[in-house]
């Protein structure tokens, strides 16, 4: 048998698989896999289906019509834990799809009036008697996660001193030009093409936050995988493949940036996209750099573990956040979604390194977080959900 045969025990059940994603830079790897041959390789079919929205796509994955997508990873644990208006159902993490590349702008009004850094954010905040409002793309997401984390760091209390809003990531610059929002924090291409328009400036990456943060992941309901144990693991080789792809070199970033700009993908300029993903930032505020944690896909297979302490990570934050009144057992919950086992196979018969499930991380705030003790860690912050404070209806 060579490498392009399947042995029969291992053939995918379901071979022809719906898959969703949304426009951001960070869907490269599953729109590869589908689309340059990886995916057939491995004897599937991958038929991809853009969403318009994150909601949506948790939708479609629950009443299944799609079969897996391009996910955050805080929409699957709220989806698990019963948060933000769905039914609590058990869901899967399958591996990781990026880390970094998202980031917080800020509009032009508020660069126009010298609200440049995040000292300067606070400042304005507590002189000012209007509340701003921040966009961000889903009540339990990570951009939500992100953009509170960053705003309290700045001493900026997320559910009391500013507002929230849910903004799908490809209507976050008409928001911005009709003057609906003060910022936002999404995904690429978004935040650079604000910048490429004049609309504000990034004021922060979230890889400055936290490097080589936990972003998108490969998702699907525990039913799926229970049912399909030979398509989940196909799916998880052929994306696996593809992401190694990505990252080998600058001509093969260069070919998926190209990819991802046309219509029926992301939908937006080569300029936007192409920089960002290469690391070359612009921040709009005249500086340029070549950032040392850019998008990257794969990593000799750092990206792609579905770590147990990723995982954990956010459901401190919606301990944090009041998502969550009490604390659960984060680790067996980890546990239950992570697909470690499937995610091994998948990537030992590929030949691909295996990290340990947990890592240890340095934030940029002087915290570091290695998942030994979550919910003393969701407790430890200065700034955190009073009584009365609520995200479910955010």
């Amino acid at each position: 048998m060579n490498e392009h045969e399947i042995s029969r025990s291992n053939a995918p059940e379901k071979p022809v698989l719906n898959i969703g994603f949304m426009a951001l830079s960070d869907s490269a790897s599953v729109i590869v896999a589908a689309t340059q041959g990886f995916a057939e390789k491995h004897g599937l079919t991958l038929n991809l289906h853009r969403q318009t929205s994150w909601a949506g796509l948790r939708d479609k994955l629950l009443n299944g019509e799609l079969d897996a997508a391009h996910s955050l990873y805080g929409l699957i644990y709220g989806v698990q834990l019963g948060l933000g208006g769905a039914p609590a159902t058990d869901m899967a993490v399958l591996m990781g799809l990026n880390q970094n590349g998202q980031s917080i702008n800020l509009s032009q009004p508020l660069q126009a009036a010298g609200v440049t850094s995040g000292e300067a954010l606070s400042r304005y905040v507590h002189q000012n008697e209007s509340r701003l409002t921040f966009a961000q793309t889903f009540p339990t997401g990570t951009h939500a996660m992100w953009l509170y984390y960053w705003l309290a760091s700045q001493g900026i209390h997320p559910l009391r001193d500013v507002d929230s809003v849910v903004v799908p990531p490809p209507q976050m610059i008409e928001h911005l030009k009709a003057q609906r929002i003060d910022g936002f924090c999404v995904g690429e291409p978004w935040t650079a093409k604000a910048v490429e328009e004049s609309l504000g400036c990034t004021l922060t990456t979230i890889q400055a936050i936290w490097p080589d943060h936990p972003e998108k992941v490969l998702g699907c309901t525990q039913a799926f995988v229970q049912q399909y144990p030979n398509s989940a693991r196909a799916l998880v080789m052929a994306v696996l493949e593809a992401s190694r792809f990505i990252d080998e070199d600058e001509e093969n970033k260069r070919s998926t940036a190209q990819l991802l700009s046309s219509h029926e993908y992301v939908n937006a300029p080569l300029s936007a996209i192409l920089p960002r993903f290469l690391g070359q930032y612009e921040d709009g505020l005249g500086h340029a750099w070549q950032d040392a944690h850019p998008l990257r896909f794969h990593a000799a297979g750092a990206v792609n573990m579905p770590y147990l302490s990723d995982g954990m990570w956010f459901m401190t934050q919606f301990r944090r956040w009041g998502l969550l009144r009490s604390d659960p057992d984060y680790l067996a919950v980890a546990r239950q979604v992570q697909q470690i086992d499937l995610y091994r196979e998948a990537a030992q018969e590929l030949g691909m390194a295996t990290p340990e499930p947990m890592r240890s991380s340095q934030l940029a705030d002087g915290t570091r977080w290695d998942g030994s003790d979550p919910a003393a860690y969701a407790r430890g912050f200065a700034l955190h959900a009073l009584s009365g404070d609520s995200l479910e209806s955010r």
